[in-house]
């Protein structure tokens, strides 16, 4: 299964990003295999619309779930839609988050953890 993590390098040791939107790098990984792309994230530095660019993003790569420390509105909204599962509150490396979603220790959100503009 596809898996994005929003994180603040291009490695699987790389920090998870608490901010979605606004994270530097969107890293899809392999579940099964832990290969994975890094993307930078385009829409870091967007003045408006970020959270709904990585989610596009993030549904062009075909990924099932995102896991992140936190989601806006519009972000969630447009995951949502695209019938991606949102887990947020995440924290540790990227390998660490993936390994915790294999063992069942992370949780869906049933809900933005931001409102809109708030940076995430």
């Amino acid at each position: 299964m596809k898996i994005c993590v929003s994180a603040t390098g291009s490695n699987l040791d790389a920090q998870l990003d608490p901010r979605f939107g606004r994270c530097l790098y969107l890293i899809v990984v392999d579940s099964e295999t832990m290969q994975f792309e890094a993307i930078p994230n385009m829409a870091a530095g967007a003045t408006g619309g970020a959270g709904i660019q990585a989610a596009q993003t993030i549904v062009d790569k075909g990924a099932k779930v995102v896991i992140t420390g936190n989601v806006g509105p519009n972000a969630f909204g447009s995951l949502s839609a695209a019938g991606i599962e949102i887990i947020t509150g995440a924290s540790g490396t990227i390998r660490e988050v993936i390994e915790k979603f294999k063992k069942g220790e992370l949780q869906r959100t049933g809900a933005p953890t931001v409102g809109g503009h708030s940076g995430t």
